[in-house]
């Protein structure tokens, strides 16, 4: 009895593609074995001047390749909205699932891509478009559908940790560590994606909204990049026990969620702390599992290249089909999120002012945060000579966004500082990474 052969049209064979192509035809005796199907590529789609690094008969003819009726499943590995939305739109249209590695078209019109996959009895996979090879998506759709999550805390974007991980390590500057990402591959030409945190908030707009049950859009996550980070503050940082990292943090409060990406202050002991150069992690908060750490390469050619055809098999056994028909957790089919805004937020914080080593500073600093009901847990100063402006830093105990932010406004407009002062929020530890 001969398997089920599936027919694959492939639009894109860049990195990841070509990646995609090598597991497959690599692989085919382990796939047919474990599943029982023969997963064919019928079409490898590129633009008018690439040529693909392996050898598979290509093609220009994205339009031909969709209809194509040997064609059964779309990989659609080209990014960005156009022209990938309009040939996902045309496959859909014909009933034809897809399989997409791209974050910023789900982030952007997740809802309406989904709609029309139904509408058309098709689905859409997109397991490589979060944390490259780790199975984030299948996790939060089908281990944990059972839980009420409270919290997701993620390191997701592989440039900016491997940007952050040099830094912390090497003591190199930011324009440093940039060129190193660069050079390695881990960081684009135009790296403002990435090191802006935007790449971060799309991704955790795609993953709180399957771990909340809502739909988030981008403009719902207060963002903030790397790019202005200074080697001072990680030196900083580490003085005190803790190590920066970009992190996309999402939070249950009640009725309402908080969403944010911002360079963040981890404990050492935590194991966040730890993940390094190019690996993603996502911490997950479940009411029944309590914390689960998912962990792995968050970018690359052959993790994300796994994720894809994961989710190529799990369409063609049918798996996928039912799962996107009957669960009731993406984007078209659930309420808008409530989002808490982001001044109403609280955190512990790091402050870093450049004050002038005089007598009487660091008391009207103190009586400004005191006035906005602003607790210190810790100052770190070194020496220096007098009458020069000096780093002082100043940990706080749990604050409101809004009281810091109104703070540092008016620390900023003494003449005896030199702004502007820099703020970046401490995550608590947690609980389950306790040393006692």
């Amino acid at each position: 009895m001969s398997e089920p052969s599936i027919g694959i049209c492939l639009l894109g064979c860049g990195v990841v593609g070509s990646g995609v192509v090598r597991i497959l035809q690599q692989q085919a005796d382990l796939i047919r074995r474990r599943t029982a199907l023969d997963l064919k590529i019928q079409h490898v789609v590129v633009r008018q001047n690439d040529r693909p690094g392996i050898d598979v008969p290509y093609h220009h003819d994205a339009e031909r390749a969709i209809d194509d009726p040997h064609t059964q499943i779309v990989v659609e590995l080209i990014g960005g909205l156009e022209p990938a939305g309009t040939f996902i739109q045309r496959a859909l249209k014909l009933g034809k699932s897809v399989v997409t590695a791209n974050k910023s078209l789900l982030a952007a019109r997740g809802a309406e891509l989904f709609s029309l996959a139904r509408k058309h009895n098709a689905c859409i996979a997109f397991e490589a478009s979060c944390a490259g090879g780790i199975p984030i998506i299948n996790a939060l759709l089908h281990g944990l559908v059972a839980n009420r999550i409270d919290a997701l805390v993620g390191i997701v974007n592989g440039t900016c940790n491997f940007i952050l991980t040099r830094m912390t390590r090497n003591g190199w500057s930011y324009t440093n560590a940039l060129a190193e990402a660069q050079k390695a591959g881990f960081a684009e030409a135009n790296p403002t994606m990435d090191v802006s945190g935007r790449d971060a908030a799309q991704k955790l707009s795609i993953l709180a909204g399957l771990a909340f049950n809502v739909a988030v859009n981008e403009a719902d996550i207060h963002t903030e990049g790397i790019e202005n980070l200074q080697e001072t503050d990680i030196q900083f940082a580490r003085e005190l026990g803790y190590v920066i990292k970009l992190l996309a943090i999402a939070r249950r409060h009640g009725e309402k969620i908080s969403l944010c990406v911002h360079p963040t202050l981890v404990h050492e002991d935590d194991l966040l702390a730890d993940v390094s150069g190019s690996f993603n992690a996502i911490s997950v908060y479940g009411h029944a599992l309590g914390h689960a750490l998912f962990y792995g390469r968050g970018a690359g050619q052959m993790p994300t290249a796994s994720a894809v055809v994961a989710d190529l098999i799990n369409i063609a056994l049918g798996t996928t089909p039912l799962a996107f028909k009957q669960l009731h957790m993406l984007a078209d089919q659930v309420p808008p999120a409530s989002v808490l805004p982001h001044q109403e937020l609280t955190s512990r914080y790091y402050l870093r002012l450049m004050a002038r080593d005089e007598p009487g500073v660091l008391a009207q600093v103190t009586k400004i945060l005191g006035d906005k009901r602003i607790s210190l847990s810790a100052i770190l100063q070194h020496e220096a000579n007098d009458g020069q402006h000096v780093p002082v830093v100043i940990t706080t105990h749990q604050a409101r966004e809004g009281s810091v932010q109104a703070a540092l406004k008016d620390i900023d407009a003494l003449s005896s500082i030199q702004p502007p002062t820099v703020c970046l929020r401490i995550i608590d530890q947690p609980k389950e990474f306790s040393t006692q």
